[in-house]
């Protein structure tokens, strides 16, 4: 009898190291610049508003900072969501998903919660939105899988110890699971408690490993629907991917590509 565990990321990794800044601030260039030359992987989450993306000199220094990050909404103006209004909350992250998207060129499917602030109304207008996950705020000071993607909690913090963590962190998983660690902030508090030594120490501690995937949030979200959506058979013989990406796991302790658009025996 095969025993199947759902424990690789793409690539046979264990483990997967993602950030996540919010609002956009001119000091996100700074921390871009250190992310590429560590490998260091993530994504940010604008607020457009303020951006003036219909000047073309912004729409070049947008892409200019941010080519090779995912991009995601935050709202347009940073309201507290679950105290305003469902239309005033579907106008917010709709009109900053129009205006991100018409800059990228390309599908905005993600958020981070301006504040933190949620509820379950809240989530229900942001996914007719569009939106398949959104990071919260509230750290877990753990290194697993959400359970919702539309409250995505975060590790950490950057100010929560991560060079420390992540000695914890890159041991292997003591009951074999794949491990996330998901680091967030606002760029503009690396001047403000004059921490960017720190940030480029985490960076050239944790970047160009093999065994850690580099990822996007919405990387991480594409990849773990692709495992969710995965078909075995009932005695666990062979195994079906109608996604378009090769998803990884393990077979008897033994790491296993299933190809996307593929079925393979076990």
């Amino acid at each position: 009898m095969n025993i199947i565990r759902c424990n690789l990321f793409p690539g046979g990794r264990t483990h997967c190291l993602t950030m996540s800044y919010d609002d956009g601030p001119r000091e996100d260039a700074r921390l871009t610049e250190i992310f590429r030359k560590y490998g260091i992987r993530g994504t940010f989450h604008i607020n457009s508003r303020g951006l003036q993306l219909h000047i073309p000199e912004n729409v070049v220094e947008f892409h200019n900072r941010y080519d090779g990050f995912e991009v995601s909404c935050h709202t347009l103006s940073h309201p507290f969501p679950t105290v305003q209004n469902n239309g005033v909350v579907l106008f917010e992250i709709e009109e900053d998903r129009r205006m991100l998207e018409k800059t990228c060129g390309y599908p905005v499917r993600g958020m981070s919660y301006p504040f933190g602030d949620f509820d379950e109304r809240t989530i229900a207008i942001f996914r007719t939105a569009g939106m398949e996950y959104s990071r919260t705020t509230r750290a877990t000071n753990g290194y697993g899988m959400p359970e919702n993607f539309m409250k995505w909690h975060p590790t950490c913090h950057h100010n929560g110890g991560i060079v420390e963590k992540w000695d914890d962190f890159i041991t292997p998983d003591p009951w074999g699971n794949s491990r996330l660690f998901y680091i967030w902030g606002h760029s503009f508090e690396f001047p403000r408690d004059d921490n960017w030594s720190m940030m480029e120490e985490f960076c050239e501690k944790a970047g160009g490993r093999d065994d850690v995937w580099y990822a996007e949030n919405i990387e991480i979200v594409d990849y773990q629907n692709a495992v969710m959506g995965l078909r075995f058979s009932l005695e666990l013989t062979a195994v079906q991917n109608p996604s378009a990406t090769d998803v990884w796991f393990t077979c008897n302790n033994e790491k296993v590509c299933c190809p996307a658009g593929k079925t393979i025996s076990l």
